[in-house]
């Protein structure tokens, strides 16, 4: 990821200067990540490696955001409907 794109995201969930690793900083860059492989997937159908890389990213953001909504699901809910993540 581009290091401004990766700026502009991290500025938005941040508690702080310097936040790179909270939940929802994580969260949003692997929903940012998520997209980017998603366009390179419609693009490149049978990419099985970046496929298989797609899936563990979607893990890992899944395993965050129950973390994040058994800690804190007032937090949760607020980046859920700032990422767009849910309908």
């Amino acid at each position: 990821m581009v290091t401004e794109k990766k700026k502009k995201t991290v500025t938005q969930p941040k508690h702080k200067e310097g936040d790179t690793g909270s939940t929802e900083v994580q969260v949003a860059l692997l929903t940012e990540r998520i997209k980017q492989l998603t366009e390179h997937l419609q693009v490149h159908i049978h990419d099985q490696h970046t496929r298989r890389a797609l899936f563990k990213l979607i893990g890992q953001r899944k395993r965050l955001l129950t973390y994040l909504g058994k800690r804190n699901p007032e937090q949760y809910h607020s980046l859920i409907a700032e990422l767009g993540l849910r309908k």
